[in-house]
């Protein structure tokens, strides 16, 4: 039975949720802990590593993309206690979103001869503009992203990120615990497993659409002694799609606090 889902999005980033509104959705899942992992953005709202709001226990987090020589990575961080490096390279991601996010609008609204009901900002990212695609244009959500703004595609346009050892270097000064997210949503499995081995955790529990592998994510975590945590990545109000029971979480919980 899933009691903590870790792995949620807000408004603050791709997400449909609010703190205000996290609580009820919690409830109908009946999950009792949510982390929030919203997009390279830390939540000034959450002054703990662990608050509780309106009864639901809620683990401030964040959900950092990194760079490595070959692909690039998503790292989850928990219990986080913001620290100056952490904000500051926060907010230098965020003007890079927005930077980024103007240049996909503008090839798409040239290349549409649309104007799109969405304007650039912080925590902004593609799912945003692929709403307003779909909006205002015969392009769908799906068709958006396949044709127009995704990897490679005509609009696309890349991130600024930092490195993997960067990231890793600014969640551990701030977090309780860091992992990877999602390893087999990663374009080389194998190598991004290997990373684990410089990280504590790595999200065992996760809602693939695909079937997965978890001998060699067990391996995985028996080989670099990691925490295993997950969660949803519920970008909607949909929560416990994957997450942890009572005595998972109960470790996830030592490690933070």
């Amino acid at each position: 039975m899933v009691v903590a889902d870790l792995h949620v999005h807000t408004t603050r980033s791709d997400g449909t949720l609010t703190l205000e509104t996290l609580p009820d959705a919690a409830r109908r899942a009946s999950v009792e802990t949510v982390a929030v992992t919203d997009h390279d953005r830390i939540n000034p709202e959450l002054d703990g590593p662990i608050t509780t709001r309106d009864g639901i226990d809620v683990v401030h987090g964040i959900e950092l993309r990194v760079e490595t020589d070959d692909q690039r990575l998503d790292l989850l961080g928990y219990g986080v206690e913001p620290t100056a490096e952490l904000i500051a390279e926060c907010d230098r991601i965020q003007q890079n979103r927005q930077e980024r996010g103007q240049r996909i609008i503008d090839c798409v609204e040239d290349r549409l001869d649309v104007s799109l009901p969405v304007e650039p900002r912080e925590g902004l990212g593609r799912p945003h503009i692929a709403r307003a695609i779909d909006e205002a244009s015969e392009y769908g959500y799906k068709e958006a992203f396949e044709q127009l703004i995704g990897d490679g595609c005509p609009c696309y346009v890349a991130r600024d990120v930092p490195s993997f050892e960067r990231g890793r270097e600014l969640l551990t000064d701030a977090c309780g615990l860091v992992g990877l997210a999602h390893p087999f949503r990663c374009p080389d499995t194998e190598a991004a497993l290997a990373r684990c081995k410089s990280l504590s955790a790595v999200e065992r529990w996760y809602p693939y659409d695909q079937s997965v592998d978890t001998e060699r994510l067990e391996a995985a975590i028996e080989r670099y002694d990691l925490v295993p945590t997950g969660g949803s990545d519920a970008h909607d109000e949909t929560l416990g799609k994957a997450g942890l029971d009572a005595a998972a979480w109960e470790r996830v919980r030592a490690a933070i606090v």
